[in-house]
């Protein structure tokens, strides 16, 4: 298990060195791979581990800097896999739901259930765009939101502005600085600086919960 998860730490942080393998190996095939693997990541509740941001940015980084990739291309194809992620997740969620919520599975973290389900209680439909930008919250928000009382015609929407927005900005931010000499020396450190961005929304959501909670027990001990 310690060595699966240096190995998926080591392709998140060096997503560029991976990719550019994968374009060797593979050549077009690295389009259906990617299409792959951001479907994965949307679309199965089991799958949050998978890495998106950083993917993203390195696809745009490659397309710029060793032509291999068409950026257009690419923001099509990944464009129609997030937007088919969502769509499944969200009829799982809708189909299963109900059930995995009073049950206690191996591969689906029910505290990650619980937090996506106050990000939208807090949040709204709005989260179905805004968790688009939080690992993690993003693979669990289409699930939440079959298993809630969103309907899918508003669902869609959301899904469909929420998937441009994340594909276009880490696509073409990656490809737009991907000549760029800083970012080929220290693309790991972009990385890291990426995905801690990334996860702010959710250690300040976390954080704020966690001080409501304290403050509501402060109060109801108060009143004894």
């Amino acid at each position: 298990m310690i060595e699966f998860i240096k190995h998926w730490i080591d392709i998140i942080l060096h997503a560029d060195r991976t990719l550019k393998l994968l374009v060797v190996e593979y050549q077009d095939w690295t389009y259906l791979i990617l299409f792959v693997i951001i479907f994965c990541e949307t679309g199965l509740v089991i799958t949050p581990f998978l890495p998106g941001d950083s993917l993203l940015f390195a696809a745009g980084t490659i397309a710029s800097g060793l032509g291999v990739l068409n950026i257009y291309s690419l923001a099509g194809i990944l464009l129609l896999a997030a937007f088919a992620g969502d769509n499944s997740n969200y009829f799982i969620g809708r189909f299963i739901g109900p059930k995995v919520f009073g049950m206690n599975l191996r591969y689906i973290r029910k505290d990650y259930l619980e937090r996506t389900h106050a990000f939208y209680q807090k949040h709204g439909g709005k989260t179905v765009i805004i968790a688009r930008f939080v690992p993690i919250i993003r693979t669990f928000a289409p699930f939440v939101a079959g298993v809630g009382t969103m309907t899918y015609r508003r669902f869609i929407l959301f899904s469909i502005a929420g998937s441009m927005l994340w594909i276009n900005t880490f696509l073409w931010v990656g490809f737009l600085l991907g000549t760029n000499g800083f970012i080929q020396t220290h693309f790991t450190l972009v990385t890291i600086f990426i995905i801690i961005i990334s996860l702010l929304p959710a250690f300040g959501a976390a954080a704020k919960a966690r001080l409501a909670g304290r403050r509501r027990i402060s109060t109801e001990a108060g009143e004894k």
